[in-house]
């Protein structure tokens, strides 16, 4: 079939499945989608492309669609895609940002969909190997014996080993009998070794000991392979036509085979609006100088199995182990000498101490041991390859000794992760301009931390690119036949500029926009009130204290559900305070209850006829679906403003600086008009929905950037109020 043709059948497919959808809208709007998605993934050349007359570069294609509110974008995107896979015999996959969304898609709309496409089709959840339990581990920790001696370091990570050099014994004895529960659980089939699935998912350093890591893994060669839970959740994604991933797994897994090959599959990605910030995450590195007690375990380990295995590359371990061990040391003392007083003089702020290095331009005294650490980190890895190659040799020919060498294999991995991290970190820590290299240079953020840990002084090292847009095109895009990436919020300032150049794609050829409106009709369903104070918001005392006197006067108002949206703690703390008594019963304050709790409570309340605001912070501005009466007026504080005051925001704006460029307009105002419209989007949730949206910062209607924002915000009908 041509690419029309395909086209033009996942089209049909979307079309019959809406005509088999009873009581389904047919919407404009998410047939405009459905057609830019069809024509997207057709034009996308996948696996090998031969081509007469020599190699040409295979046909790319990807789609930017911002779908506003109420489109109806996951039937959009997924009728059309899965049935141009299923043509194609090729697969789907899907990358979200949230877990809500992801089990959206798999318990509510893939199965709603299945059961409507002509054509059957399978689709599996995917999750980091880390969500999973490792079988091995749990037995040999949760046993009586073999949890105790050498390896009982495993059941706490240095990090929290640290802050108790006197471990007692009831301590130990009580995370074993955990273990030992969990493993019973497991073996009777009460649990399917999800961490995601037990009644209280453990604290991380609980769970780290028994995680399902790549570095500890043997595969096929492990005795409990065939009781794996990971493993036996792989197999589901390899009969699955369609998967659901997050982008951290995405981005995490790239070239490692976890997810189908991205020249191979159709890739969505939704709530693509996190893509940046999740790409910066994972490509940020960190190394921890202060507690380095990890590295003499690790070296005692690596030697004792490598002479087992007769490997002669051991033979340099205690030495490269003897250099990192000075190395660290001396790093954490050239680093307090260097940042001391700096560091020391935060001790009251809110989290670790901190210290940006400018321009990315180390002080010379740190070169050299950086240096040095590289190539003594280089050459331990060197030595661990070796050993896990006899490893799994030996495991290959002498399959009845499985479980002793995979246990052995797994006391390497568990710590070889932190000699790989040391390594990537003083890299990109030494990463400099080249010679005659000019200004456009852009420089790695690089930073020191200062924190203490019980009675523990920990010094860490920082490093990360400062541009996700570069890190994107190296790293993803270049691998990538066809996507459609989406979300509701794109455009910043009614423009798609912004998302383009921080997502990698801006100048892409192969990128193409698209933006589809709200079905919404906001000018008559809404109301945006600009309601000003006297006292400039940049003046945060005077402004807090006028603001919150203006909001109590409007919730007092409130009859059924409203949403308040706070950018500071501080700020929110003082709204509490100043509540009325009457009203306090009114108010539901975000972690005051868990989550869940608290919308089943703000439900409740307003299904039975009485007001109940919601006073939140970012995390109730995004995401939070609350139609109806549940949510009829939304109260913006201030102006969520996201000043680069983060490492890699600050040596961001540094750099556009540098370059003669406003950091600013350029990047501190962008990111908030995507901020803001999240925030607004809490209020209309339907075609009949019924909102106001009050914000108190007269920034938004007397400055040029705030004209700028309104641009980026549903066409509400405005409405301008003087102090009260």
């Amino acid at each position: 079939m041509s690419s029309t043709e395909w086209a033009q059948a996942a089209l049909q497919s979307f079309d019959a499945v809406v005509q088999a959808t009873e009581g389904f809208r047919s919407r404009a709007g998410q047939r405009l989608m459905a057609e830019q998605v069809a024509r997207t993934f057709s034009q996308a050349q996948l696996g090998k492309v031969d081509e007469e007359g020599g190699e040409a570069a295979p046909t790319r294609a990807i789609a930017v669609i911002q779908a506003g509110t109420g489109v109806g974008k996951s039937l959009a995107y997924c009728a059309p895609a899965i049935a141009l896979a299923l043509a194609r015999g090729t697969r789907v996959l899907i990358s979200t940002a949230t877990v809500a969304l992801q089990e959206q898609l798999v318990n509510k709309d893939l199965p709603a969909l299945a059961a409507r496409m002509p054509q059957p089709f399978k689709f599996a959840l995917a999750k980091g190997r880390g969500r999973y339990v490792c079988k091995l581990k749990l037995d040999r920790l949760a046993g009586t014996g073999e949890a105790h001696g050498e390896d009982d370091d495993d059941l706490f990570p240095e990090e929290a080993a640290s802050a108790r050099p006197k471990r007692s014994h009831q301590e130990t004895e009580a995370r074993i009998q955990f273990y030992s529960t969990m493993a019973q659980t497991l073996a009777k089939g009460a649990w399917d070794g999800d961490r995601d699935s037990l009644d209280t998912p453990p604290e991380p350093e609980v769970w780290s000991p028994v995680a399902a890591e790549g570095a500890s893994c043997t595969g096929k060669h492990c005795p409990a392979f065939s009781q794996c839970t990971y493993y036996d959740k792989r197999k589901e994604l390899v009969g699955a036509q369609v998967i659901v991933a997050n982008h951290d797994l995405l981005l995490s897994s790239l070239g490692a085979r976890v997810l189908p090959e991205l020249d191979n599959c159709l890739l969505v990605l939704d709530e693509a609006h996190h893509l940046p910030a999740t790409a910066l995450d994972q490509f940020a590195c960190s190394m921890d100088l202060s507690r380095i007690t990890w590295i003499e375990r690790l070296s005692s380990r690596g030697l004792r199995i490598g002479a087992l295995l007769e490997v002669e590359e051991i033979a340099d371990i205690p030495k490269h182990s003897a250099q990192l061990r000075q190395t660290l040391q001396d790093l954490a003392r050239i680093v307090m000498d260097v940042y001391g007083d700096n560091l020391k003089s935060q001790k009251d702020t809110w989290g670790p101490a901190r210290v940006r290095v400018p321009r990315g331009e180390l002080p010379e005294q740190l070169v050299a041991p950086l240096g040095l650490l590289a190539a003594s980190a280089d050459g331990f890895l060197e030595a661990l390859r070796a050993i896990s190659k006899a490893l799994r040799a030996e495991m290959r020919d002498k399959p009845d000794e499985a479980r002793r060498l995979s246990t052995l294999y797994a006391q390497i991995g568990m710590l070889a992760p932190r000699l790989e991290e040391l390594h990537a970190t003083a890299q990109l820590l030494l990463q400099d301009a080249p010679e005659g290299a000019d200004r456009t240079f852009v420089p790695a953020a690089k930073w020191f931390t200062l924190a203490t840990d019980g009675e523990f002084i920990v010094v860490k090292a920082h490093a990360s690119p400062i541009l996700p847009g570069t890190t994107l095109r190296n790293h993803l895009w270049s691998a990538v036949r066809g996507a459609v990436l989406t979300s509701a919020t794109l455009t910043s300032c009614g423009s798609f500029d912004f998302f383009m150049r921080e997502a990698g794609l801006h100048g892409d050829e192969a990128a193409t926009t698209l933006e589809v409106a709200s079905p919404f009709n906001y000018a008559a369903q809404g109301t945006l009130i600009a309601a000003e104070t006297r006292a400039d918001p940049k003046n945060a005392a005077q402004f807090t204290a006028e603001m919150v006197d203006a909001l109590l006067h409007d919730i007092a108002r409130v009859e059924y559900g409203a949403l308040v949206l706070f950018t500071s703690r501080e700020q929110m703390r003082q709204a509490v305070d100043a509540l009325p008594t009457a009203m306090r019963s009114v108010v539901l304050v975000q972690n005051a209850l868990p989550r869940t709790q608290l919308l089943k409570r703000h439900r409740e309340r307003v299904e039975g006829g009485e007001p109940s605001v919601i006073f939140g912070m970012q995390s109730f501005g995004e995401g939070l679906d609350l139609p109806g009466r549940l949510c009829e007026s939304v109260f913006i504080t201030k102006l969520p403003f996201a000043p680069p005051d983060d490492p890699v925001g600050e040596a961001r704006a540094e750099w556009l600086r540098a370059v003669g460029r406003d950091p600013f307009s350029e990047l501190v105002v962008p990111a908030t008009a995507i901020r803001l419209a999240q925030w607004v989007g809490r209020a209309i949730r339907t075609e009949e929905d019924q909102a106001h949206v009050y914000c108190y910062d007269k920034r938004l209607t007397r400055t040029s950037y705030g004209q700028r924002l309104l641009k980026g915000l549903p066409p509400f009908a405005l409405e301008q109020r003087a102090p009260l």
